[in-house]
This record gives C-alpha cells, sequence and structure tokens, in this order.
C-alpha cells in the first residue's frame, strides 16, 4: 500500500488517469493539476490549480509521457491552462521526492540535475518499453491497412531494428501471414531473427533488399531509410517510422518521390490509451513503493 505517500501529477492524457486509479487504490494522497477540462471523476484524486506550494513535502512528481518541452512546458490534454515546470517549483521539492516520466528532454534533466532531485525515465525499462510494443505494434498494422491496398498476409514486409519495438513488430507481421524481412546489426539479432523463421541482413547492406517491398516499418532512430533507399524503393511501399522523432526516414525526398512516409511514435497513447496508461501505471506505482520501503515507509 501506499498510504501517507504525497504524490503530484501534472498534466498528462488518457494514460494518466489509469495512473491516477491505480495510485488511490492503493491509498496514496495524489493531488493532481492541468485536468480542469475533465468531465468525469479523477477516482479520489484532489485536483488543485498549479501552485509552487504544491511542490511541499510530496514524495513523487509525475509527469506526462515526454515530460516537458524545451521551455519546461508541460503538455495538458485536458486544460487550456500552461503549466511551465520551472527551477522554483523543484526547488520546494524535498530531497527524497523522485519525479517520474516517460522520457525526458534536456530541460527536465537539467532542473532535476540543478536540484538535486533523481529523474526516473520510465520508458527507457525494458520491462515498460516490451509492454508498450504490443500496442505500437498493434497501432502500426492499423496505419499499415490503412494506406494500403493489399493485406498484411502475403505482403513482403521490413522491419529495420530488431530491440524490444522491432521484435514484436517482426513477430505480429509474421503472424498475420507476411514475409518478414529484419534489418539487423548485431550477429546475435540476426541469429535470433533466423531462428524464429525472419529474413534476416544486415543494415549495412539494406539497399540491396529494398527493391521489392510493401512495407516498411523503421525503430531506428537514426537516419536510416535515407533518399538513396528510398529511391530504391517500389512506388507502391509504404514507410511507417516507428522511431522517436525526428524519426529514420527522409520524408521530404519520400513525399518528393511520391512514397507514402508517415511518423509514427507514441502510438500506445494514440491507439490503447487505457492499456498503455496501465503498463505505467503498474511501473510506477512498484516504483513509488520500492522506494517507500528503502525509507522505512513501507505500510
Amino acid at each position: 500500500m501506499l498510504t501517507g505517500i504525497q504524490v503530484l501529477l501534472l498534466g498528462g492524457d488518457a494514460r494518466q488517469l489509469e495512473v491516477i486509479r491505480k495510485l488511490s487504490e492503493l491509498d496514496a494522497t495524489v493531488t493532481v493539476s492541468g485536468f480542469e477540462g475533465l468531465h468525469s471523476s479523477l477516482d479520489g484524486a484532489v485536483h488543485a490549480e498549479f501552485d509552487e506550494q504544491l511542490f511541499d513535502n510530496i514524495d513523487a512528481l509525475l509527469l506526462p509521457a515526454v515530460g516537458t518541452d524545451d521551455q519546461g512546458l508541460i503538455h495538458t490534454v485536458f486544460s487550456d491552462r500552461e503549466i511551465r515546470l520551472l527551477d522554483q517549483h523543484l526547488a520546494r521539492a524535498p530531497k527524497h521526492c523522485k519525479v517520474y516520466t516517460g522520457m525526458a528532454k534536456l530541460y527536465l534533466r537539467d532542473i532535476c540535475r540543478q536540484q538535486g532531485l533523481e529523474l526516473i525515465e520510465l520508458f527507457d525499462r525494458d520491462d515498460v518499453a516490451i509492454y508498450n510494443s504490443i500496442p505500437t505494434a498493434e497501432g502500426a498494422i492499423m496505419l499499415a491497412i490503412q494506406n494500403t491496398d493489399i493485406t498484411i498476409h502475403g505482403s513482403t514486409s521490413m522491419v529495420l531494428g530488431f530491440g524490444r519495438t522491432g521484435f514484436t513488430m517482426a513477430r505480429t507481421l509474421q503472424g498475420l501471414g507476411a514475409d518478414v524481412l529484419v534489418g539487423v546489426r548485431r550477429t546475435e539479432h540476426f541469429a535470433r531473427a533466423a531462428e524464429m523463421g525472419f529474413k534476416p541482413f544486415y543494415t549495412s547492406k539494406l539497399l540491396e533488399y529494398t527493391g521489392n517491398i510493401d512495407l516498411l516499418f523503421n525503430t531506428i532512430p537514426t537516419m536510416i531509410v535515407t533518399a538513396q533507399i528510398i529511391a530504391n524503393l517500389p512506388s507502391r511501399a509504404v514507410i511507417i517510422d516507428l522511431a522517436s522523432k525526428p524519426g529514420g526516414t527522409d520524408f521530404r525526398f519520400a513525399e518528393k518521390r511520391g512514397i507514402k512516409a508517415m511518423l509514427a511514435p507514441g502510438l500506445p497513447g494514440i491507439v490503447a490509451p487505457k492499456t498503455a496508461g496501465r503498463i505505467i501505471a503498474d511501473c510506477l506505482s512498484q516504483l513509488i513503493m520500492d522506494d517507500s520501503i528503502k525509507r522505512g515507509n513501507g505500510q
């Protein structure tokens, strides 16, 4: 249980509703700001106007998937009011307070470091990333179906990267009957992809494998789908880039060439916000509970 634990949650989208529900069920004291436009109940949380005093005596600060922008602005789907996280806010938080977000930009990392507060990026964790790969793959399949006139079954589909998202993406395509090529950089990934029945190749030879594919799913967050690669794709090909912004595709050249190419990061929160929220909520609640126990506050 999280009885006696003070949590401040700022902004976010539908995923945060699951976090609020979970923490409230565990008896944490949850204060939220940035939900004025929400017409449903907050499951036991207390809504408050954004103010410096909210940071006094908190044990955990919860921020959205992308904590803040480069100026400290927090994304708020359920509010038109601006919430900007500043150094002076974190200065009021106790030093044991942990700051949790999905992924942090340099701004957030800097102000946490300046105030001596530990910053935890959930999307760096293997468990969260693997669970999130499921709605990511489903969302990518949805985009593929919407933007092609063929079935996934029988298609020639390419997945670039065989990490946590690429692995699930390739397996999902295979389950739907696609002929799956997997671009890898490491020998152990080549071996695993071959063992699973995919057609592996090394990304250094990508150009040799792009002449006859229907779908290209990229998970590598560096420029890999270059103009040269796109020029070699058949005109029917569709590129779905799942890497974090700005992706790994030359979108300008794809448009010039007439190839459909879309950047689609953050699919879990778009296609399955409830599931994505539960993934975050389960991880967060366990981390906060573990931290509470370490500090001698376990219930």
